[in-house]
């Protein structure tokens, strides 16, 4: 299936490549955000942009794989691609005649991330297919490197750009990205072909069945899923608190370098999943990583005042992420037949990431309708008091507390219940 005769030289052409237009459309996606944010001065009006784009994600997974699976993985990327680039020329010209509206982007991101929803588990299976088995971890632990370096990067770079020549310069450079990516993957990259006969024969719900009939039938694949489901339902609203803790304490500056932090202990997190060598048991290293990522940043910023212990915890409680990531990745690839992988990953993807937009706003109510009229009503020198501090952002310090005491609980519920597995990749 890996016949590859050339190591991992497909591999770097490919990743470095849909690396960089990845790191043109998450400049594109900035910039727009912020020139939303000039027309409309509203918070909500920005992060409609991110549901946008998140919900075909969600919603329409499952039946994105069953499209990867039936369809040739080189061609369902490129015309995915293609699509995507037309919207975001569609952006341009509208921008460049003054027609640019607020409801233009929500439509055209959406387009965009049903695109993305589509082309996502084609490209898993593709990295599948060109990827020798003995390179799954070290692969792995380069495209968490790079998603971590594009965090990092596309804000500072976009944002530069954006402000010294403009909205055009950003979408030209994307298109020019995309450009390098499309040209690459259509002269350089052969993937050999999966036969698809049998999914010919069926219609989509029919494949979309089967994607969630593997997962019942291999419950430690959907065990993982699903633990991982919890963890993203605590991260996310731990994005939520994050600003209401940081910002009234020590301003917008502070917040952007301890959210820093986890992007660094991201980059830092790759390269050791990159190189570490194999773990003797893959499912054990998944929950723990995890209990000291949840066990750890939570308590550090509930408890404490201090920015730099904000940025200490904020490495800690992301650095082993990756290594979490290049594991559940390396289980996925050798448990699911390739054939099926595209059906599989997505019905991954919505298990998985279901959870974040309701952590999003979980996270958020909590704060501003439970914890934070709380704390207002606790009395200075009381013990809640002393150990969440008081005013505003207590109440916040009071969620970190609660989201590291249920991360904790999470962690070690479904470590006893994953222990039960017997994981080989013989």
């Amino acid at each position: 299936m890996n016949n590859n005769n050339n190591g991992l030289k497909d591999f770097y052409i490919l990743w470095s490549t849909q690396s960089l237009s990845q790191l043109g459309s998450a400049m594109t996606g900035f910039a727009l955000t912020l020139w939303l944010y000039e027309k409309t001065g509203s918070a909500l009006s920005t992060a409609a942009l991110r549901i946008c784009t998140y919900a075909p994600y969600v919603i329409m997974s499952i039946f994105a794989g069953a499209i990867s699976d039936r369809y040739d993985k080189k061609k369902t990327m490129l015309v995915c691609d293609v699509l995507a680039a037309l919207t975001t020329i569609l952006v341009f010209v509208l921008y460049r005649t003054d027609m640019l509206a607020v409801w233009h982007l929500y439509a055209l991101n959406a387009f965009s991330g049903l695109m993305n929803t589509v082309q996502q588990p084609a490209s898993e299976v593709a990295y599948t297919l060109i990827v020798p088995k003995e390179y799954y971890q070290r692969t792995s632990g380069l495209q968490s490197l790079s998603r971590s370096l594009i965090s990092i990067g596309n804000p500072l770079i976009a944002s530069a750009l954006y402000g010294m020549l403009g909205l055009n310069a950003v979408i030209l450079i994307d298109l020019m990205t995309f450009a390098i990516a499309f040209l690459t993957l259509l002269f350089l990259i052969h993937l050999p072909v999966i036969s698809a006969q049998n999914a010919a024969d069926k219609n989509m719900l029919e494949m979309a069945g089967e994607g969630l009939m593997f997962l019942k039938k291999n419950p430690l694949v959907l065990d993982v899923i699903l633990f991982m489901a919890g963890v993203n339902l605590i991260a996310s609203a731990f994005d939520a608190v994050l600003p209401a803790l940081v910002i009234p304490r020590s301003g917008n500056s502070m917040l952007g370098i301890v959210t820093s932090c986890s992007g660094i202990a991201m980059v830092l997190g790759s390269l050791i999943a990159s190189v570490m060598p194999k773990p003797k048991d893959r499912v054990r290293t998944i929950y723990l990583t995890m209990l000291f990522s949840l066990g750890t940043e939570n308590f550090l910023l509930a408890f404490s005042r201090n920015p730099l212990i904000w940025c200490i915890g904020q490495v800690l409680g992301w650095i082993l992420v990756p290594v979490m990531g290049a594991n559940q990745n390396v289980i996925m690839r050798n448990t699911i037949p390739v054939d099926l992988q595209g059906r599989v990953y997505a019905c991954r993807n919505t298990l998985q990431f279901f959870t974040i937009p309701i952590g999003l706003a979980v996270g958020g109510f909590m704060v501003d309708c439970i914890c934070e009229p709380f704390m207002a009503s606790v009395q200075p020198g009381q013990l809640l008091s002393i150990l969440f501090g008081s005013g505003k952002g207590s109440g916040a310090a009071m969620m970190m507390f609660l989201l590291g005491m249920a991360g904790t609980i999470l962690c070690l519920c479904s470590g006893k219940r994953l222990k039960q597995y017997q994981y080989s990749e013989e």
